[in-house]
């Protein structure tokens, strides 16, 4: 068998067409925006079957660097720290916390029974991260960082592929499940939507991206992954195992709330922006790097797992989230959007709450709590929670 080796330039020129078919796919097929598959992930899925064929067939397989991947990664998980702004948290009020409290106890389940369940079929309980809160609660962006860490610094054995195969399940079943539990419960209890009294939220149009300030975007990046090896340098000194990422986004969320006491803004549209450009490229070379023949061995496991996560998201949204946050219309929105980024992404949530108004009417409330916190903090608590578990075990 042939094995091609493509260097960092050629790995990444490679990602960027596969992004751009996966662009093309979603475009083209219905299913894929309406499940909210990125991108990167229907192009990513397209070409690891093509190279499990090759495989297969004995004929070739690709070998990548992926140092421009690592550095993709840090940029987006920066990107993502620059977003945690406890001002915006503590405005919400109570129900921004008893969310935010929901959403970092699911990671907390999920990475249990994950783990447990990893063990009971005499697996590494860490390949059982791989199939908890890592694809479930972080998606592929968290899985294709988490994953190589675990197979470069504990041996772990196919961790990237089963969780990016695990955050595409998620996706779908996340979407699935989320409409029918709300639905159930309005109809059950009779809700009305309380947009009358509360106001309609009003879509904001976002500013066009700024020369001078995606520059200025850039240097903040640059700043907080430079302050961020020291921070990862110092964990590393003291035995705490994180991502290479954590240095980096701590920093940028410092420097973010820094930032907000002196009360000048950040640009954030630009390192949105730039967030967005790197998630797209390490997206889609994560998805190059599966290797699907190695799910052969793990496919009984997987499934029982990930059917196990399912009832138990199933259980949490429907119990535990829709009384917690009030039983009213605004909690079955909200139990509705916790499937979507409990078992996805926040793209999800939104995309199963706008399902449920469009029927039902608005839920301002829920409109403003929910990415706010998908957006902006559950990714930072769940990668806090992993590293946990990881040390742990």
């Amino acid at each position: 068998m042939m094995v091609l080796e493509l260097d960092m330039y050629q790995a990444c020129a490679l990602g960027a067409l596969v992004y751009c078919l996966g662009r093309l796919m979603v475009q083209k097929l219905a299913f894929l925006s309406k499940y909210c598959i990125p991108a990167p992930v229907a192009g990513g899925i397209v070409f690891a079957f093509a190279h499990l064929a090759l495989y297969t067939a004995g004929i070739l397989e690709f070998q990548f660097d992926t140092t421009l991947q690592s550095v993709f990664m840090t940029i987006f998980f920066c990107s993502v720290g620059f977003t945690a702004c406890f001002r915006l948290l503590k405005k919400g009020g109570v129900q921004v916390f008893l969310f935010l409290g929901l959403a970092v106890l699911i990671c907390i389940v999920q990475d249990a029974v994950g783990s447990g369940l990893a063990a009971v079929f005499n697996l590494d309980p860490l390949l059982g991260l791989c199939m908890g809160s890592m694809p479930l609660v972080g998606g592929h962006g968290t899985s294709g960082s988490f994953g190589p860490l675990l197979e470069t610094e504990y041996g772990v054995v196919g961790a990237t592929t089963v969780a990016l195969a695990a955050a595409t399940y998620g996706l779908v079943a996340g979407s699935m499940m989320g409409g029918p539990i709300a639905r159930a419960r309005v109809e059950k209890f009779g809700l009305k939507s309380t947009a009358a009294e509360e106001g309609n939220a009003v879509d904001e149009i976002a500013p066009p991206v700024d020369g001078q300030k995606f520059t200025t975007s850039a240097m903040f990046l640059a700043v907080a992954i430079g302050v961020g090896t020291f921070i990862f340098a110092f964990f590393k000194s003291i035995d705490l195992t994180f991502p290479t990422y954590i240095g980096a986004m701590l920093a940028a969320a410092a420097i973010r709330n820094i930032w907000d006491v002196s009360g000048r803004d950040l640009p954030m549209v630009e390192i949105d922006a730039l967030g967005g450009l790197s998630l797209n490229l390490f997206l889609a070379m994560a998805m190059m790097s599966l290797k699907l023949w190695q799910l052969a061995a793990l496919a009984l496991p997987m499934i029982v797992i990930l059917l196990v996560q399912t009832v138990v998201m199933f259980l949490f949204a429907n119990f535990l989230v829709f009384n917690i946050m009030g039983r009213d219309y605004e909690a079955a929105a909200m139990t509705t959007a916790f499937c979507g980024f409990g078992m996805g992404a926040t793209p999800n949530a939104m995309a199963n709450m706008r399902a449920l108004v469009e029927r039902y009417g608005a839920a301002p409330r829920a409109f403003f709590i929910v990415p706010l916190v998908g957006s902006l903090f559950v990714d930072f608590f769940n990668s806090m929670v992993l590293t946990t578990f990881m040390n742990l075990l």
